[in-house]
């Protein structure tokens, strides 16, 4: 070890020849170095990806270096969707405000598991293998070319006792050793150039794993969709709900429009004299409208619509429809027509424009 210590330390001050490595063995353990310093921040990145919780992930470190199974933990849209159907059963699961937050917490949960399902199986398909190179097939690396680095150090010592002899006798004893010391530095040489070289094996492995993690990425992504579809679509069969009069201190704000900018006459504000008052904006009724003479006028999609049965009309947000009532129709709803398209409209969808 001292004997070592001291060629390190001559070489570093160039006071002693080293041994170099063939140009290709460098270039892969250049090679080697690379991936592993890019396989760790991959890791260690996907790691705060899957679980953002700090303390968390400290708790996982232990039970894995425990060899103890992990316990299930519950995901924040699952407990989101716990809190919103628990808060639904205090307000009254009948109460339009009740029922919509046990739809919507419903289809939390459903997120939440989706999301569950995603963690469990990128972390199995892709962080586990990352970490079994790291942990594993890096370490094993790492020891054979200290050992290497060791017998390359004891080679250049043979190599300066070769230098040294004076005496027949005294530089014969110095060749053999020097023969020795060269036939375990190549043999080892040769066992770290075969390791260094399974990591193209270790590229093909960690594509395979990526095009996994991507898929779960894909599933999980595609039935996060799939559920904001339907929950959407559950939530669009009350059109009328959120601007209910019932309880008009928890009525949500009616989206912007072009008719509330200044200079346009906001819902509610009747404009017939110079003392204009503000009246409490409801539910955009059909009496409201005053429409041209011949009773129709046009009105602008603010957003999709889906028609639930052959007597409505389905629509495009952005897109400009023709709109008129007929008598005894509910207020709530409109005739729309699109060419030659016709249909029910809910007016709380609609901007009807001058």
């Amino acid at each position: 070890m001292t004997l070592r210590l001291r060629q390190f330390t001559e070489e570093k001050l160039g006071s002693a020849e080293k041994t170099e490595l063939d140009a290709h063995l460098e270039n892969l353990i250049a090679r080697a170095d690379c991936t592993k310093n890019w396989t760790e921040k991959i890791f260690r990145q996907t790691e705060v990806l899957l679980q953002p919780n700090p303390s968390a992930r400290i708790e996982e470190f232990f039970y894995e270096k425990l060899d103890k199974k992990i316990p299930s933990r519950i995901t924040n849209g699952e407990l989101l969707g716990q809190y919103m159907m628990d808060a639904a059963k205090d307000f009254g699961p009948g109460t339009p405000y009740g029922s919509t937050l046990i739809t919507v917490g419903e289809y939390q949960k459903r997120l939440g598991g989706a999301e569950r399902e995603f963690l469990q199986t990128s972390a199995i398909n892709f962080l586990t293998p990352l970490r079994n190179f790291l942990e594993g097939d890096w370490r094993t690396i790492s020891k054979e070319r200290r050992l290497l680095e060791n017998r390359r150090l004891d080679l250049d010592i043979c190599k300066a006792r070769v230098k040294k002899a004076k005496q027949a006798e005294a530089k014969a004893a110095a060749e053999q050793e020097l023969r020795v010391a060269q036939t375990e530095f190549d043999r080892q040489a040769e066992v770290t150039r075969l390791l260094l070289e399974g990591i193209s094996s270790t590229h093909v492995n960690h594509l395979r794993c990526l095009h996994e993690f991507v898929e779960a990425q894909v599933t999980y992504y595609a039935q996060c969709h799939q559920y904001m579809q339907e929950l959407q679509k559950e939530l669009s069969r009350y059109p009328n709900s959120f601007s209910s009069n019932a309880h008009p201190s928890t009525t949500c704000p009616s989206p912007v429009s072009s008719s509330t900018l200044p200079g346009a006459a906001p819902p509610g504000l009747i404009t017939s004299g110079p003392n204009s008052t503000r009246e409490p904006a409801g539910p955009l009724k059909i009496q409201d409208v005053q429409p041209p003479a011949t009773g129709h006028r046009k009105a602008k999609v603010l957003y999709d619509y889906d028609a639930h049965d052959a007597s409505e009309l389905s629509l495009l947000a952005d897109e400009l429809i023709t709109v008129y009532t007929v008598p005894g129709m509910d207020p709530d709803w409109l005739v729309g027509e699109r060419g030659n398209q016709k249909g029910k409209v809910p007016v709380t969808y609609l901007e009807l424009l001058s």
